[in-house]
């Protein structure tokens, strides 16, 4: 089951729209819930410090690690912030957990999500040892453009959702470096920005 059959299954789900701001909170009441994004771009903050630690969009799953607690009124330490308007599927974990017993390629999907995830957090850890803070916000930004931007002609635009403290927590610097380097980039004509776009000439990427 790759991601396509994951977006697939979210017809089977309850989809419910959701609006740039508000918060979804892993646990409702009693009940612990898991997300399919449909559409848009979700934020995942610590929920004391708000401490940005992933950004989200279409086809990325999030909260799916309450499936493995053992109990189920323990709380979440994270929740989610929408970034622009969407739709997301939701699932209780008790009735996911059916369906991976059910369907063992979800499991498998499952299992390879995480794999990723792990991969994705030694790569973080390595870039922290080993690049310079200069580096680790100019490869983040490249990547984030990468991710979540289109193509038109030589150009690459991306949504500007992401403020200079998000950068700055997901890359482990200051606000005031994510500004200085993000000042450099424009300079040297690598990158433009504005309130609502970052915009690249696609060569720079291939670089």
């Amino acid at each position: 089951m790759g991601k396509g059959n994951l977006m697939a299954m979210c017809h089977l789900l309850e989809m419910i729209n959701v609006k740039k701001g508000e918060v979804l909170h892993l646990n409702r009441a009693d009940k612990k819930i898991v997300y399919f994004i449909k559409s848009g771009t979700i934020k995942i903050v610590t929920k004391d410090s708000e401490h940005t630690r992933s950004i989200l969009n279409m086809g990325n799953i999030f909260g799916e690690l309450a499936i493995y607690e053992e109990q189920d009124n323990e709380e979440s330490e994270e929740k989610a912030v929408v970034l622009e308007d969407g739709v997301v599927c939701v699932i209780e974990t008790k009735q996911m957990k059916m369906m991976i017993e059910k369907y063992s390629s979800l499991k498998n999907q499952l299992l390879k999500l995480h794999g990723l995830r792990i991969r994705k957090l030694q790569r973080n850890l390595e870039d922290l040892l080993y690049k310079n803070s200069e580096t680790r916000i100019k490869e983040y930004i490249l990547n984030y453009i990468n991710q979540f931007g289109q193509k038109k002609d030589d150009l690459i635009k991306a949504k500007n959702l992401l403020s200079h403290k998000d950068i700055a927590q997901l890359t482990s610097t200051s606000r005031q470096t994510v500004s200085n380097v993000m000042s450099k980039l424009r300079k040297e004509g690598i990158i433009d920005y504005n309130a609502k776009e970052i915009i690249i000439q696609s060569n720079h990427l291939n670089n």
